[in-house]
């Protein structure tokens, strides 16, 4: 009881020093956020994480923005980054984890098994192998581990569609999943050509000048590149 009343009387203590700092110098959300964090580390009654606390409080500040912006760690992301990067084995779609906790199908891989067997953007992916994945907080590392696996094996999903009332149920046979940004280059006629960039990966500029290369060796003058359906990437490979 003295340890926590003498804690108390530190936070009590520091409220009128805060405030008296605050006539001096206009406070920053930086000084903010390292104020509050200091004092919850030194003075809360237990011992906490920091780790934890930093990374909470970076997730309600990103609560504020929109549902498509989002914190993951660096295995998470190591993951995401994946089919930015090369080849891997598994289903072949983009997906998005709303804040409804709930899968969505951005994009499914040209030539991939999920767009092989009928899987569509704007569907919902409710389970995976008969277990629920939307509404329960899973994390991406774990519907991705759900989702991939070695080439050949067989993976259940059953799907939620606009406009159909039950699950659609799909069984998709994995397989390497070959990542290309530039799908389709060729000229629409015979001074203009066309380039289409359905993503922004790592190899994509190098793809994008190779394409560029060829379609000028056919006497191109202008060119219309066409970037529907362009789920994105990295940022400096659409520059």
């Amino acid at each position: 009881m003295k340890k926590i009343l003498s804690i108390l009387t530190l936070i009590a203590w520091s409220v009128p020093v805060l405030f008296s700092q605050q006539q001096q110098f206009r406070w920053t959300p930086d000084d903010k956020l390292k104020y509050a964090e200091r004092i919850i580390s030194s003075y809360y009654v237990e011992e906490v994480d920091r780790d934890t606390i930093v990374d909470e409080a970076i997730k309600a500040m990103l609560k504020t923005l929109d549902p498509h912006s989002i914190y993951s760690t660096p295995e998470e992301t190591r993951e995401l980054n994946e089919p930015l990067s090369g080849n891997f084995s598994g289903i072949g779609i983009k997906f998005n984890l709303v804040s409804t906790d709930t899968l969505y199908v951005i994009e499914t891989v040209a030539g991939g098994p999920a767009k092989k067997v009928g899987l569509q953007p704007g569907d919902r992916i409710i389970k995976v192998n008969d277990t629920i994945i939307a509404g329960v907080k899973m994390k991406n590392s774990e519907i991705m581990k759900r989702l991939r696996g070695p080439k050949g094996t067989v993976v259940n999903v059953e799907v939620m569609r606009k406009g159909v009332p039950d699950l659609i149920e799909f069984d998709i046979t994995r397989d390497d999943i070959p990542i290309y940004s530039v799908e389709a280059a060729y000229m629409a006629d015979p001074t203009t050509g066309y380039i289409l960039v359905t993503q922004f990966g790592e190899n994509t500029p190098k793809e994008f000048a190779d394409a560029l290369g060829k379609l000028k060796k056919q006497g191109m003058k202008n060119l219309i590149i066409d970037l529907q359906g362009n789920g994105g990437g990295y940022l400096n490979a659409a520059y």
